[in-house]
């Protein structure tokens, strides 16, 4: 398992696995728009070295056949489609975005962390990446498209605070989306549930920022560029100033 902080080299591999915001659809005008792409595009520039991208996004999408809007979801769950997805894609950072529809759905928080919880064992019984969860994201609207109807901010709470807990004990990073979109209808498509393309942004930076404060390494080839400048040289030959006692 890479801990927080303590990656001190660049990445190589992404995979983020998720939901419908993660895959895109027809609510963004063009596939780079989503904020898995962005977010891919800002590590690439930030750690001056490319890394391979992996988006494991399915739309309708739900954790494991044991959440309660397994029968109407879009299927392989996220339990289901691991392997193929994810750890055969040999990840060194793996976002995980799910929840939404899960709890769309009313699945219980136990029930929800008890799956989330497993999926992060299988994960690490194989790989060691640096794992991100990202908050559930802020809807306009929560009672349309049953079974996935039975949504509400309070439960979005509920969940965020969960996930953060599971971070937390699991040693991962918590990217709060939530927090980032500020639950702002206005960065929300008009179906009431995607975020559109000032959302995807918004997430983006958020999810980007938590990683960057977690690994210490994307800095590592701007730093040495920035070390070798003659800016650089200039300003360390300025004399420090000398107290006086």
């Amino acid at each position: 398992m890479t801990k927080v902080g303590t990656r001190q080299r660049p990445f190589r591999s992404l995979v983020v696995l998720g939901e419908s915001t993660v895959e895109g659809g027809q609510w963004l005008r063009n596939a780079g728009e989503r904020w898995a792409d962005v977010l891919h595009r800002l590590l690439g520039e930030a750690q001056e070295q490319p890394l391979r991208y992996h988006n494991a996004g399915l739309g309708a999408s739900v954790i494991s056949p044991r959440s309660p809007g397994y029968a109407a979801s879009n299927k392989p769950s996220a339990a289901e489609r691991l392997d193929r997805e994810v750890i055969s894609q040999k990840p060194d950072l793996l976002v995980v975005a799910y929840g939404l529809n899960d709890m769309r759905a009313g699945m219980k928080l136990a029930d929800f962390r008890a799956e989330l919880e497993a999926i992060l064992r299988r994960v690490r019984a194989k790989r060691s990446p640096l794992i991100v969860l990202v908050a559930v994201y802020h809807m306009s609207a929560y009672d349309r498209y049953p079974p996935f109807d039975r949504g509400s901010v309070a439960a979005t709470k509920r969940y965020n605070a969960m996930l953060r807990a599971v971070a937390e004990a699991g040693g991962c990073v918590f990217a709060d989306a939530w927090a980032a979109e500020g639950q702002r209808d206005y960065v929300v498509h008009p179906d009431t549930v995607h975020a559109n393309k000032i959302g995807n942004l918004l997430i983006a930076h958020e999810v980007f920022k938590a990683i960057v404060h977690a690994a210490p390494g994307i800095a590592r080839n701007a730093h040495r560029r920035d070390a070798r400048t003659e800016w650089t040289r200039g300003c360390l030959a300025v004399p420090k100033r000398r107290d006086k006692t």
